[in-house]
């Protein structure tokens, strides 16, 4: 299925692409609807229906947790390539998806937490990458309507992503029935994350059958049992030197929430470059291919600092939105977590306008010209929420247009970045590390959260402006020196740009 020879149904797209867009609607749904409440849920005390964590530790559980989530793509990528093809990989991630949620949804306290974030974690890993990979399966390489495709499957992200916000929350405070008083049932909430899962499920399988190609159900590059054999030996001197390593930490008094955070972040940092080794040296990808890839890091290096940014909105902007940030306009009160509606829904707003850009701008920036772009509003989204602090000190309570206008700032980053990221991803991918390389593209993700839960660590009040204005300067030098890179990097690019 690809290019101008396929049915225009959806918008124009690929009929594959309404499949698509549905089942990571509902798995956004499940997901963006639990991390609304699990922050809360981690810190609040146990008497407010909370587990009473310390609120740093559960600051950096939220980050860690969102590392893992696309840490975990690398196994779905490489299952997708070698063992079961990306359509069943996706079938087995919202299955395992859905029983993460359920988990959740049961009063098992801290141990139900971790069992579920297993789960939700392997689930999201299979299918993430997987989804968007077919998507770019949807059109041939000279197909102009790519990025617009991308973009689209984007807005439907951010419908489920929207959604979730207002509907979870409410849930998980009684349906607007008062049903629980001042304290929380969060494990209603997490109800519905699973319930919606199950609607992606659904729709995914119905959908696929009819609009989705059959080459999906195939790995790209199949395992012979040789390389079986060798895969397996990693696996088990993985777990065996993890083991070790867990052993050690137990005899030195140091196995705690804090230092096993501290080594899954040294693994997120070092997994890409493994993989980016990796490709660089294997025989399976061409000369054309090994310069692709060389073009496709400093992408990703910017993408990681893109998304420490943008996913600080369930951690660090969610902290400030519960604890420095006014909770009504007029007579109109809401909630510390329905602000994590506004990512999404300033992307849908914003999506249309860039749809048209990108398919109307005939002498439009490169890749990395967008990239740099938006490495700069990113860094101005956080740059701008020290202005509070600065003009009104960190005592006190502030308007919640301040969180408003952080939020749209990064939008305008995001939609530099994100579809994008997903389109050039594809076109850049050696054959035979097609979905592999998409989860590299969500490792940078993983990186960005691995990072944002050491420093997180340095939020507070007190120190807000501090750390906003670092933050923000980081990434916008990052975005300017890369503007004097961006030919280079076309270069690297060749036909792919």
């Amino acid at each position: 299925m690809n290019n101008s020879t396929t049915e225009k149904t959806f918008f124009g797209q690929p009929r594959g692409l309404s499949t698509l867009f549905f089942t990571e609607m509902w798995e956004r749904f499940s997901y963006y609807g639990m991390r609304a409440i699990l922050l809360f849920y981690m810190y609040y005390a146990v008497e407010r229906g909370g587990l009473g964590m310390n609120e740093t530790t559960a600051a950096s559980i939220m980050s860690i947790y969102g590392s893992l989530v696309y840490l975990s793509t690398v196994a779905g990528g490489w299952l997708a390539d070698r063992i079961w093809g990306a359509r069943s990989t996706v079938f087995f991630g919202g299955v395992l998806i859905m029983i993460g949620h359920i988990i959740l949804a049961l009063p098992m306290a801290e141990l139900g937490l971790y069992i579920s974030i297993a789960f939700i974690v392997v689930g999201t890993g299979l299918l993430k990458p997987n989804v968007s990979d077919m998507v770019g399966g949807l059109y041939s390489l000279d197909d102009r309507r790519r990025d617009a495709g991308f973009s689209i499957f984007v807005f439907g992200i951010n419908l489920g992503s929207a959604l979730a916000p207002w509907l979870v929350p409410w849930a998980s405070e009684g349906f607007g029935l008062n049903l629980f008083g001042n304290h929380f049932n969060f494990h209603a909430g997490f109800s519905l994350a699973a319930v919606g899962m199950f609607f992606g499920l659904v729709q995914y399988v119905w959908g696929g059958r009819k609009y989705l190609s059959e080459d999906g159900m195939h790995p790209t590059d199949p395992i012979d049992p040789e390389t079986r054999n060798k895969v397996l030996k990693r696996i088990g001197l993985g777990v065996l030197a993890l083991a070790v390593v867990l052993g050690l930490m137990a005899a030195f008094g140091q196995l705690n929430i804090d230092n096993i955070i501290t080594l899954i972040t040294i693994v997120a940092i070092a997994l890409p470059i493994y993989y980016f080794v990796l490709m660089l040296r294997s025989p399976k990808v061409t000369k054309e291919e090994r310069s692709k890839v060389w073009a496709y890091i400093p992408l990703f290096i910017a993408a990681s600092i893109f998304w420490g940014i943008e996913e600080s909105g369930s951690v660090v902007l969610a902290l400030f939105a519960a604890q420095r940030t006014v909770l009504h306009i007029g007579g109109w009160h809401f909630t510390a977590a329905n602000f994590q509606t506004l990512n999404p829904v300033f992307i849908m707003i914003l999506t249309p306008f860039f749809v048209w850009l990108w398919d109307n701008w005939k002498k439009q920036p490169s890749a990395a010209g967008k990239f740099a772009a938006g490495l700069v509003f990113a860094g101005l989204s956080y740059m701008w929420m020290a202005l509070p602090g600065m003009l009104y000190g960190t005592n006190g309570r502030v308007s919640p247009f301040w969180l408003v206008g952080s939020w749209f700032i990064v939008e305008i980053a995001e939609m530099l970045i994100s579809p994008i990221g997903l389109s050039v991803t594809t076109r850049l991918a050696p054959k035979a590390f097609r979905s592999q390389m998409m989860s590299l593209w969500f490792l940078a993700d993983a990186t960005g959260q691995a990072i944002n839960s050491q420093i997180v660590k340095y939020y507070s009040s007190k120190t807000e402006v501090a750390y906003f204005l670092a933050v923000g300067i980081v990434s916008v030098l990052f975005g300017v020196v890369m503007f004097f890179f961006t030919k280079k990097i076309h270069n690297l690019m060749a036909d792919a740009e």
